[in-house]
């Protein structure tokens, strides 16, 4: 089976008033205690897989579950046990799930790897204990479960500390009906009460804490996933698989951000993603089968503006503060302390909850059924695709050809956009792998790539001269710190236009 469920983070002000919501006559509680194994070496945490035995109320199930966990449906097997009482299983067995679909992920993580005779064997590595609120909620799209669940997950790393992880939060589980009873239940009910969604499994946190980390503990950023569409891939279906692509990128690094994880990774990598997202929409707009005014447009826009705030503290802090405190150590001046910035938005519940609304309506927008369309006109659609990829990338290579042959003459703000618009191209060209020749388009990216680098260090000496300059009035070693920036500027404006001009040289790759 296949399950379509979205969690949502509970914070501890709306707690109350959510458990109001969700309990009612038909409400049941009941008591999940679970154990979920892997091999020593993590296989199938590296794999996105599952594998537990839990007690829910007096029965024992074992359950798989394989697939992403940034959509909102998963591969799931559950196998009930008949396990006499009082007893506990000790251990999981894989050939429980034999000929489910989940079991070809689980075979193949398991699968003996070079110089193996076998896999290693599966061991328990973290256990929960869940207190479940739940209940049935009709909706006009179909039936869903609310489960209410407090607890906690706990795992013993290998360094002998046991940590725990409370759990708080809000499953919406699809029973009868279409995924978007999913996500219409879950949207209502997060702006409601201020909660948020978290793409981060139970499963996936508790291979943390089995790695020695702590809750909050800053964990690598995820950066966009490959991307390779088909020539003979319709419009529609080229749109919904960077949509995929994209969410893929941008929902785990929001559930880090909206945890309030103290790295400036998931934030960066985060902007990038809508960054992505818009451009895509600029990429597609026109197209056979793609929406004209997304219903997550204007929300993507706003929460990218909000991160753009931790930008340039993240600008400073990543190296040339450090650089200008350097360089007036070394004329026996103190450092220079920067106005003080958030290193991350400090929202209240309900702030956080508006700017996740995203991610619903980017996950409505890709549960909604293909319109039906006649035979000739998909054979129209399919023909297009690379056709339509070539005219408007031939529209935005010549707006960058006159970008830079301008460029020298543009204002910092002028720049700035110019720098916009290479991004912009990029994203498009890298949307549009396995349209055009590889090798081709990679040497078109290596002069984009080496041009937008230089612009962005163009940038950041400009947002760092604007943080220094303020400072010059009452500390006069700023004005060194404000020259020592302008001859950085003039160095990487030379180096800019350089790169203008290699790329005016590059060769397109797509067809006339």
């Amino acid at each position: 089976m296949t399950e379509i469920e979205l969690k949502l983070q509970v914070p501890a002000s709306a707690l109350a008033a959510l458990e109001r919501a969700v309990a009612a006559p038909a409400a049941q509680r009941t008591r999940l205690q679970a154990v979920y194994f892997d091999t020593p070496d993590r296989r199938l945490a590296a794999a996105g897989i599952a594998l537990r035995l839990r007690k829910e109320g007096r029965r024992w199930v074992q359950t798989l579950k394989a697939g992403p966990a940034h959509g909102m449906a998963r591969g799931e097997h559950n196998v009930p046990l008949l396990v006499p009482a009082g007893q506990v299983p000790q251990e999981a067995d894989p050939t429980r799930h034999a000929g489910s679909p989940p079991h070809a992920a689980l075979s193949a993580a398991l699968a003996p790897r070079d110089g193996e005779a076998q896999a290693p064997a599966l061991v328990a590595q973290y256990r929960t204990d869940i207190r479940r609120l739940h209940r049935p909620l009709r909706s006009r799209h179909g039936t869903v479960e609310l489960a209410l669940d407090r607890g906690e997950i706990v795992a013993r790393g290998a360094d002998g500390v046991e940590r725990r992880w409370p759990v708080c939060e809000l499953e919406v589980e699809l029973l009868r009906g279409a995924p978007q009873a999913v996500i219409e239940v879950a949207r209502r009910l997060a702006l409601r009460h201020g909660l948020w969604l978290d793409v981060r499994t139970k499963a996936e946190r508790g291979d943390r804490l089995a790695r020695g980390l702590s809750p909050g503990e800053p964990v690598p950023a995820v950066k966009a996933g490959p991307l390779r569409l088909r020539k003979d891939t319709p419009t529609g279906d080229a749109w919904a698989a960077v949509l995929r692509n994209v969410l893929a990128q941008a929902s785990p690094n929001w559930s880090e951000v909206a945890a309030g994880s103290s790295a400036a990774e998931p934030v960066h990598q985060l902007r990038v993603a809508l960054r992505r997202l818009r451009s895509a929409q600029r990429y597609f707009e026109g197209w056979p089968g793609v929406p004209t005014t997304p219903a997550w447009a204007d929300a993507a826009a706003a929460l990218f503006r909000e991160l753009g705030r931790t930008r340039d503290v993240d600008v400073l802090r990543g190296g040339l503060q450090r650089e200008v405190d350097a360089a007036l150590a070394a004329i026996g001046e103190q450092p220079l302390p920067l106005p003080a910035a958030a290193d991350l938005p400090h929202w209240t519940d309900a702030e956080r909850a508006r700017h996740g609304a995203v991610f619903f309506d980017l996950l409505a927008e890709l549960s909604l059924p293909a319109a039906p369309a006649a035979a000739a006109d998909n054979a129209e659609k399919t023909a297009a695709l690379p056709a339509l990829a070539a005219r408007r990338l031939q529209a935005w290579h010549e707006q960058a050809l006159r970008d830079a042959k301008r460029f020298d003459t543009l204002s910092d703000e002028a720049r700035h956009r110019v720098r916009k618009r290479l991004k912009r191209l990029r994203y498009a060209i890298e949307f549009s792998t396995g349209l055009f020749p590889r090798r081709a388009v990679e040497r078109y990216l290596d002069a984009l790539r080496e041009a937008q680098e230089h612009l962005g260090e163009f940038n950041d000496v400009c947002v760092a001269l604007a943080a220094y300059r303020p400072l010059a009035a009452q500390q006069p070693q700023a004005w060194f710190a404000v020259g020592w920036l302008a001859a950085r500027r003039e160095a990487t404006l030379a180096a800019c236009s350089r790169a203008l001009k290699r790329l005016r040289k590059a060769r397109p790759f797509w067809p006339d």
